[in-house]
């Protein structure tokens, strides 16, 4: 979420352990919304660290352009200091000042052929993207001045082409200072980036903002989260104008307006109240009533929505209840806070049961929502067993031609479809068209017939889980002057659904989560072992510092418990982590089983 509002990104790593499962997914969220990023190595001073090694990581793991702009001096407790590439200096730190203080001195006389090495790989690799840079490096490699190396930098990192890398130790405050000055160097202001696109409410009609205090007002929430001393804090970037506090503003996400109450500069756990947001701000913003995350502010009399952000949907529920019935107020609620915090867990009430279920990304995500219910709303819940949200699909493509007829006295009820129901890609969704010519149908009543297959698609024919990454057209029908309506045609779509699904070979799909495990090598063999017996499909293995790394595909329902069972075979030294991939056909003799399991 804090990456589709952000210009500009430092992404960390560790010199010792590179770069880690969590750092590839991150990267490529971090590619999906085009963020420019400068590269952090941190824990130079710890042992077993490598700055080049984590660069060339960087490089093959990532598939980026990773390229030093810094040369650490000394390695693991003898870090020092470091080359600045790009102005051709050495700043060395004071170790009894806690890195607060430092030299700049010439680089030392045993370093300047490696450096002067690297500084030309540097210069080279910049120059690819300048024309005119590298028509001079042809030429005459040192006449290239620092503040040449320094705009074609800048203009590499904005364009994504280049990643500088720097290193350092956080907690000596070694290299933070020469991180600092690089983001301002060479990372996006606000008024660098393109102007922000969206849509004129409830139309397809594109708009756009600048980053300009002179702009209309627009904003985009991207964060939702309860302050026990504020209540409600809603995070926003601000993209275009100025707002001030006890304005009124127009939510035309949810076509709602909101006043603007208290606004806070948030600066890690401490805040500053502030009287006017601009373009280019990042605020936090008390009491917005009816605003989640996604959602666009804007000025009342220019209106915009902005693009939308995209949330995975849930993998995983589970029923939950209060332990005590005079807590069952109380969780509804505090669930409903949770729900708005975070667009990827779901709360719903399953009407046959009166259960309430909680939904969200795996067993670890809802294990963190049930300890929240109790240590941040004191209530404890009963938890029931995980269950794996399926989804169901079709393998052919068919034809359903559905009549509804019904006559009880006085007006009655005809409507005739013809709808095609044919499979879609992996991923691709729902999709309806309307291909009805010559006015077969009114064009008043096709709203019926996608809102009939939009609602039955929620609930498959196999086992009542929906159904995905199908295409329906609406290819002919035929209406009755007096007995035809928008409702008729709603239920002719639903009855049609259910002939034609059932007839396009439907097939049960399960969630495929990618997995990732550091062992030790001695543990290697049980770990594979353990993933195949779980229908896993080992992928790679790979050697990572000093451990083994084990990536994998397997499907949800067999990962229940694996972290335990891992630390049991490790004696507590492997990890792991994992993220929904896909869904994939689930084997007929699985199938079976689990629609047994939801008959019984």
């Amino acid at each position: 979420r804090s990456l589709r509002v952000l210009d500009g990104l430092v992404f960390l790593f560790s010199a010792v352990d590179g770069v880690e499962p969590q750092s590839e997914t991150n990267w490529r969220l971090a590619d999906n919304y085009k963020v420019p990023r400068i590269g952090f190595v941190n824990k130079m001073d710890r042992q077993g660290s490598n700055f080049m090694a984590v660069c060339q990581q960087v490089k093959d793991m990532l598939g980026s352009n990773a390229v030093p702009i810094v040369m650490n001096i000394g390695d693991e407790a003898d870090f020092k200091g470091i080359v600045d590439l790009v102005k051709n200096r050495a700043i060395v730190w004071h170790d009894e000042t806690q890195g607060s203080t430092f030299d700049v001195i010439d680089i030392p006389e045993e370093l300047k052929a490696e450096a002067a090495e690297l500084r030309a790989q540097l210069i080279e690799e910049v120059a690819s993207y300048d024309e005119n840079l590298l028509e001079k490096f042809m030429e005459d490699e040192d006449s290239i001045t620092e503040e040449e190396v320094h705009a074609a930098l800048r203009a590499a990192v904005m364009d994504m082409s280049i990643i500088p890398m720097i290193c350092g130790s956080a907690f000596k405050n070694k290299g933070v200072q020469l991180l600092l000055d690089a983001v301002v160097d060479y990372l996006p202001s606000p008024i660098d980036i393109p102007p922000v696109k969206g849509n004129l409410p409830n139309s397809e009609e594109e708009a756009t903002r600048k980053s300009d205090d002179s702009e209309s007002f627009s904003l985009l929430a991207f964060k939702v989260m309860n302050d026990p001393f504020v209540g409600s804090l809603t995070f926003c970037r601000v993209y275009s104008g100025v707002a001030e506090t006890g304005s009124t503003l127009l939510n035309s996400t949810r076509g709602k307006r909101e006043r603007l109450g208290r606004m806070l500069l948030m600066h890690a756990n401490s805040r500053e109240d502030i009287t006017e947001a601009r373009a280019g701000d990042i605020v936090a913003i008390a009491g917005l009533k009816d605003t989640y995350t996604g959602d666009t502010l804007c000025d009342q009399n220019k209106t915009i929505v902005l693009e939308k952000m995209d949330f995975p949907d849930p993998v995983i529920e589970v029923a939950v209840e209060p332990k005590t019935k005079a807590d069952q107020e109380k969780m509804s609620e505090a669930l409903q806070r949770l729900a708005k915090e975070d667009p990827s867990f779901r709360v719903s009430v399953d009407h046959e049961s009166t259960q309430t279920i909680i939904k969200g990304m795996g067993e670890l995500h809802l294990d963190i929502i049930v300890d929240r219910l109790k240590r941040e709303f004191q209530v404890e819940a009963n938890v029931g067993a995980p269950q794996v949200a399926y989804r169901e699909t079709i393998t052919k493509t068919i034809d359903t031609d559905y009549i509804h007829k019904k006559q009880s006295g006085g007006a009655g009820q005809f409507a005739r479809v013809v709808i095609e129901f044919t499979p879609l890609d992996p991923g691709e969704g729902f999709v309806f068209d309307n291909k009805i010519v010559g006015g077969k149908i009114p064009k008043e009543y096709i709203p019926g017939v996608e809102k009939g297959l939009k609602s039955s698609k929620e609930s498959g024919v196999l086992a009542g889980f929906p159904v995905i990454d199908f295409k329906a057209v609406l290819k002919d029908g035929a209406f009755h002057d007096v007995d035809s309506s928008v409702l008729a045609f709603e239920i002719a779509a639903k009855a049609a659904f259910r002939e034609g699904i059932s007839a396009a070979g439907p097939v049960l799909l399960e969630p495929m989560m990618s997995v990732e495990v550091v062992t030790p090598e001695g543990y290697m063999g049980d770990v594979i072992g353990d993933l195949n017996s779980r229908r896993g499909q080992v992928s790679e293995s790979e050697k990572r510092a000093n451990a083994q790394v084990i990536k994998a595909m397997v499907p949800l329902a067999n990962m229940f418990g694996y972290v335990n069972n891992l630390r049991s075979m490790s004696q507590g030294r492997a990890s792991y982590s994992m993220e929904f991939d896909h869904y994939q056909q689930v084997p007929q003799q699985v199938a079976e089983e689990v629609r047994e399991k939801l008959s019984g």
